[in-house]
């Protein structure tokens, strides 16, 4: 957590409303995130904040003094956290995503909380709590120094770990798996590794936008140069068959396995092509 821009913020309302179709309501306790996830969507993040700092090196704390609203989120649905980590390393030190669940606990609302951390397991008190919730870990290889080069949260070891001991502690547990690098994530080897401790199974494939995309492309050339010609087919002549076969792959495994799981990757346009 070294030369992190860190400072406290004053908002009006830790709930926002949602621009993703499966929550009316999102909770960011903060802006920016120190796991600097080399492709993360969130560097857009920017474009609003004003902030001059690399993505991932600064840390906006947000202070709240009202409490949330119980009438406006009761039997509605809430997604911690769309922008950042909600149990980032400063969590630790700050507690706002601890406070939130505190006031949420009682709540007849449906709550889904993402990360890639195991700072969540401080919290099992409240989770084990909560009467309608599902916690997703994301985790997209097994290969620890692939998960390095591309982001600072968890190992995957512990991630495992951490959804071993939710599960084990009552709690709907969810392997997001995103993104998936095309020809680096084994989405059988995860879910081998995993199935035990995993209610289901969520697979989101890797955009590559403006802001990022010669970053990784320049990785995969560097480090993987026998998948290069295939990323710049699929990201530079925007070829979609990879897409379209893995999506049948996945499909066809998960069914055969009675694995439960969503398919997050271009749905209406590989739903068509594949018919």
């Amino acid at each position: 957590m070294e030369n992190i821009v860190v400072k406290e913020i004053e908002v009006k309302d830790y709930v926002t409303k949602s621009n993703l179709p499966s929550s009316d309501f999102v909770i960011n306790p903060y802006i920016g995130c120190p796991h600097g996830c080399k492709y993360c969507y969130a560097r857009f993040m920017k474009r609003f904040t004003g902030h001059q700092e690399e993505w991932g090196s600064f840390l906006d704390i947000k202070r709240c003094s009202k409490k949330i609203n119980i009438n406006k989120i009761k039997e509605k649905s809430i997604f911690l956290s769309s922008v950042t980590d909600c149990y980032n390393p400063y969590e630790e030190k700050y507690e706002l995503t601890r406070d939130i669940l505190k006031q949420l606990v009682d709540v007849d609302c449906e709550l889904s909380i993402s990360t890639k951390s195991k700072l969540i397991l401080r919290d099992i008190d409240l989770l084990k709590q909560m009467k309608n919730l599902k916690v997703s870990i994301s985790i997209n290889t097994l290969d620890e120094k692939f998960k390095c080069d591309m982001d600072q949260a968890s190992s995957i070891k512990e991630r495992i770990e951490t959804l071993k001991i939710l599960h084990e502690n009552g709690i709907y547990t969810i392997l997001f798996m995103s993104p998936i690098f095309p020809y680096i994530t084994d989405f059988k080897q995860i879910i081998e590794a995993t199935k035990d401790y995993v209610n289901e199974y969520w697979f989101e494939n890797l955009n590559l936008r403006s802001g990022y995309k010669e970053y990784i492309l320049n990785y995969i050339k560097e480090n993987y140069s026998e998948f290069y010609n295939s990323y710049i087919g699929i990201y530079n002549k925007k070829e979609k068959n990879y897409w379209i076969s893995l999506s049948r792959e996945i499909e066809n495994y998960c069914k055969e396995n009675r694995i439960k799981y969503t398919n997050y990757f271009y749905h209406e346009e590989i739903r068509k092509n594949s018919k």
